[in-house]
């Protein structure tokens, strides 16, 4: 079943949804990752490799990699995220 391509772009869909829900890159990257393999198998690049006996191992694998490669990417994009925390050097009562 994992060696389908809707199975994947359903994957992506939801982490996509799940990114509205709570913003964070990482979930971002794992909806970029998992649209790539989908992607993949859909147009048949990634056909022959979910075909082997070791099919899922391999598109699990490089839906980590790829899933890798975007966070990092859309962290060099955007840059880290700025909190609102404040942080103080010296006590108030100092």
């Amino acid at each position: 079943m994992l060696a389908t391509w809707w199975v994947w772009a359903l994957a992506a869909l939801v982490f996509g949804i799940l990114e509205v829900i709570a913003p964070t890159y990482i979930l971002l990257g794992f909806a970029i990752g998992a649209g790539v393999v989908s992607a993949g198998l859909l147009t048949g690049l990634l056909g022959g490799l979910a075909a082997s006996s070791y099919g899922v191992a391999w598109l699990a694998v490089i839906f980590a990699v790829l899933s890798l490669l975007a966070w990092l990417g859309l962290r060099a994009g955007f840059g880290k995220p700025s909190g609102s925390v404040q942080t103080f050097d010296k006590d108030i009562n100092d």
